[in-house]
């Protein structure tokens, strides 16, 4: 079989070869002026009137919107690594990527259109994406990998349940369905944070990647799948005992903390893409701890949800992207000028939003400010040095 390495030389455009290029690219700037258009919102000006209101925009768009999309395109990129076989790549691409921009477009600016036409184009995006992996998953037979495909309708199906909380007037649907799809993207941080952490790691210290304990390995991801499982009850209408959520979020926090202080990030100081990655990992307990204490009585939910959703999920994807985007265009991996300020600044707007403002509800204006200048910051970096690179062809001459 040859390897889509030594596959031929394409000729279609350098931004369609492979799903990183387009979908790291757009998902960065949609977050940007999604971000503007929020911190103009909380300023007093409505520069969109989206289907379901600002409100559901905001909340949907950053987990369906940015956070699909950086995730459709590092799975669709990283399945061709995996199985050895041409990803999604050419028209095929460029159709799902317009599909996705569509779906931004019309979100945003319903233009009347029928409620049943925005869910449809907006919720095809993600079941596409499994299909498209999983068929070279299982061509490949590597059964490993083919549990991204469930995760994935399972991410289609929290988007539909927060269609269908503003189509049918149920707000519980809108709460539930957002938090089951931050959970899962936060349990795909957790599998791929384990494979490819350590990995990273041990390749830039030089030295021998620490190996797996078993039990933990099993512990955490069962865990944390356990907490989705119960979360995808709550959206089912089941009900499921604040405290017993509460446990197995503590349990899943506890070994993922014990995980990653096996990966000896303490000896990443001087490495912003490395320590990047560790110290986002680190807000995935944070951000489960606080959820378990919010369950208990202590504080909004809503706050634990952006400890895990800004410093473990956009500040894990922006260190990935920026790795993934050097390495797979044929450059030097480095962290580019900036690139540590940007993750230091995601990192302090999760601190904001999060932890201080459960400390301090007072400051709720500086914090969201803070927190949206903050981000927007980062991403604007992120453009500045990855735009070129992910519109041109690859500077080694190979494909992808």
């Amino acid at each position: 079989m040859k390897s889509a390495a030594a596959a031929p030389s394409q000729t279609h455009l350098p931004v369609a070869r492979l799903a990183f290029r387009p979908f790291f690219l757009l998902a960065a700037l949609f977050s940007v002026l999604s971000m503007v258009v929020w911190f103009a919102f909380w300023h007093g000006d409505i520069l969109l009137r989206p289907h379901g209101g600002l409100m559901w925009w905001h909340q949907h768009e950053m987990i369906f919107g940015f956070g699909a999309a950086v995730v459709v395109g590092f799975l669709l990129t990283a399945v061709q690594n995996w199985t050895g076989r041409k990803s999604l790549s050419g028209a095929p691409l460029l159709g799902l990527v317009a599909l996705w921009l569509a779906a931004r477009l019309l979100l945003a600016y319903p233009m009347g259109l029928p409620t049943w036409l925005l869910i449809t184009l907006d919720v095809a995006f993600l079941p596409l994406a499994a299909l498209a992996m999983g068929r070279l998953v299982v061509a490949a037979r590597l059964w490993r990998n083919l549990m991204f495909v469930p995760v994935l309708l399972l991410l289609a199906g929290a988007n539909l349940a927060m269609h269908l909380g503003v189509a049918l007037g149920k707000f519980e649907l809108i709460r539930e369905g957002g938090y089951l799809g931050v959970l899962l993207i936060a349990m795909l941080m957790v599998l791929l944070g384990g494979r490819v952490i350590p990995f990273f790691t041990s390749r830039k210290l030089g030295r021998p990647q620490p190996q797996p304990v078993v039990w933990l390995e099993k512990l955490t991801l069962v865990s944390m799948l356990a907490v989705v499982v119960l979360q995808l009850l709550v959206l089912l209408g089941v009900p499921v005992p604040s405290p017993l959520l509460a446990a197995v979020m503590l349990v899943a926090a506890v070994a993922s903390l014990v995980r990653l202080v096996r990966w000896e990030g303490h000896l990443t100081l001087h490495e912003p893409l490395l320590w990047g990655l560790h110290l986002s990992y680190a807000f995935v307990p944070v951000g489960l701890a606080m959820w378990a204490m919010a369950l208990m009585g202590a504080f909004r939910v809503e706050l634990a949800l952006h400890a895990l959703a800004i410093g473990g999920i956009a500040a894990m994807m922006l260190a990935m992207m920026a790795r993934v985007s050097l390495g797979h265009t044929g450059r030097e991996i480095r962290t580019l000028p900036g690139i540590g300020v940007g993750l230091a600044l995601m990192f302090a707007g999760a601190l904001l939003r999060s932890p201080v403002l459960a400390m301090f509800p007072q400051i709720t204006h500086w914090t969201y400010n803070l927190s949206i200048i903050f981000w927007c910051i980062a991403y604007l970096i992120f453009l500045f040095h990855y735009t070129l690179p992910l519109l041109s062809a690859r500077v080694d001459g190979q494909e992808g």
